[in-house]
């Protein structure tokens, strides 16, 4: 899989830190589920959490 060079542009290097921030505050604390990402125009648009929670039975 080839993957873009980061663009050499301060705002666009900002803007991709800030997604990775966002993305690694939504896996703080997450034990079992799953994190959509929506890009729109090559940005990060969306970040959907779906945690699964164990129920115990008996």
């Amino acid at each position: 899989m080839s993957h873009k060079p980061v663009s050499s542009d301060p705002e666009a290097a900002r803007l991709i830190e800030q997604s990775l921030d966002s993305v690694r505050e939504a896996l703080v604390g997450l034990r079992y589920g799953h994190i959509g990402i929506t890009i729109h125009e090559g940005r990060v648009a969306q970040i959907d959490i779906t945690e699964k929670r164990r129920l115990k039975t008996g």
